[in-house]
């Protein structure tokens, strides 16, 4: 994957965001997810467009933007207004009416999105997320072992490269049943998938290759099924029955390929976000690694994941098809508009969150429980459970082992994406083991 170096730290109110654009800028406010400047630092864009233009209208790439939690969280809650029927995503060819092809039900509405998450649901349960608890121990120690490995031996270790980047795609590919040799391949398309260049306004060629190939393993993967059951998610979809109705094959696979870029993508930058915030806040850190009884530190995980989920949240960006007029102040996006939820800039909003550009691993649960980072409505994400307990146990067991723990900030890469924000490479010099 390609990447750039990230400076400072993402989210710091203190650094100089995009020319022009910095919270008290003047000027036009420039929001544009395209570009690498914003993708490096985009929150000094939301407290302006906040502030200033709560609609606010991307003339360049007509799309309009919702920076407002209330506004952002009224849209999850709204029927028949914020349509998924076009998909997701800002990019040209990835929107359209058959977005669903790989975006599953996250690009329905209505009742075609209730069939499809209800028969889907009954394959992937909230049971057999809890029994993924065992295997994602059994993973976690082994790249966790790994690490300490390199670390105790001089050559430090990369937190995303060699853990953070294969924990979460070998949970999935082990829930839906891709074979161990499959998977640093499947890893590599999912990567490319999401990666864009500077200045690419779409989904670039190699993106479109490497989505086709995605979908043809998962055909193979789902015609061996139909052969051959196993006790794996995917053999569970084609099992799946409601009053008769059954998932067809495509809609199989458009699931699986939802679940190998979201699934995988966003909790790999959760982990990644996790330890790259926490280290740069040495008396919080020092609450969770050096706290002078274990337990202690461990009771912090949680919050540490959640303030994390809130402060610079994986999924930045959602698009929506408006299927009627959006007013904000008096500004009016038209119905028939592409219009971005920017979750991002909800989960800063100093409206509803104290000291919303500070991250806070003490801060008080009921602002916790306005984040949204995981959607709302009849799309509130399917794998919310998932990416937790991965994080509760890979954190607590880092906590556990580790006593001390540094990461190089300066040298962290960040992954370039239009919604997507993480990163690429963490680079960790040393440890010290309890």
């Amino acid at each position: 994957m390609t990447t750039t170096d990230t400076r400072r730290d993402a989210g710091d109110p203190t650094g100089p965001g995009p020319t022009g654009s910095g919270p008290t800028g003047s000027g036009p406010i420039v929001f544009d997810p395209f570009d690498y400047g914003f993708q490096e630092d985009p929150y000094p864009v939301y407290a302006r467009c906040r502030a200033e233009e709560p609609l606010h209208h991307n003339t360049t790439h007509d799309f309009w933007v919702l920076t407002r939690h209330a506004d952002v969280q009224q849209a999850f809650r709204t029927e028949g207004v914020y349509s998924n029927a076009m998909g997701v995503s800002l990019e040209p060819s990835a929107w359209g009416p058959h977005a669903h092809k790989v975006m599953s039900f996250l690009g329905m509405d209505g009742d075609r999105q209730k069939r499809l998450r209800s028969l889907v649901s009954k394959g992937f349960t909230p049971r057999r997320v809890t029994e993924l608890a065992p295997q994602i121990e059994r993973l976690t120690d082994r790249y966790l072992t790994r690490c300490v490995e390199l670390a105790e031996s001089g050559q430090g270790f990369d937190w995303i490269k060699d853990f953070a980047g294969l924990l979460p795609m070998d949970v999935i590919s082990e829930m839906m049943g891709v074979p161990q040799a499959d998977r640093d391949e499947v890893r590599r398309l999912a990567d490319v998938v999401v990666h864009r260049e500077d200045g690419v306004h779409d989904v670039p060629e190699a993106g479109v290759t490497a989505s086709l190939d995605l979908v043809v393993y998962y055909a193979e993967m789902v015609a061996a099924r139909k052969k051959q059951p196993t006790d794996d998610l995917t053999s569970a979809l084609l099992a799946a029955e409601i009053d008769g109705d059954k998932l067809e094959d495509d809609e199989i696979i458009a699931f699986l390929f939802l679940m190998v870029v979201a699934g995988n993508e966003t909790t790999t930058k959760l982990l990644g976000h996790a330890l790259f915030h926490l280290t740069r806040h040495p008396s919080q850190y020092d609450d969770v690694f050096a706290a002078p009884e274990l337990a202690s530190g461990l009771d912090l995980v949680d919050p540490w994941i959640e303030e994390t989920l809130r402060f610079d949240t994986s999924s930045q960006v959602l698009a929506r098809h408006l299927l009627a007029d959006v007013e904000v102040e008096g500004v009016v996006a038209p119905a028939g508009a592409k219009l971005a939820l920017c979750i991002g800039s909800a989960n800063r909003d100093e409206r509803v969150f104290t000291r919303a550009d500070e991250f806070d691993l003490h801060r008080p649960k009921e602002e916790l429980s306005q984040s949204v980072s995981f959607g709302g409505g009849r799309h509130f994400c399917l794998g919310a459970n998932l990416a937790r307990l991965e994080a509760r146990i890979a954190l607590r067991e880092l906590v556990t082992r580790v006593k001390r723990i540094q990461v190089a900030h300066d040298e962290c890469l960040r992954v370039h994406s239009v919604s997507v924000r993480g990163f690429s490479s963490v680079p960790v010099p040393s440890i010290e083991v309890r």
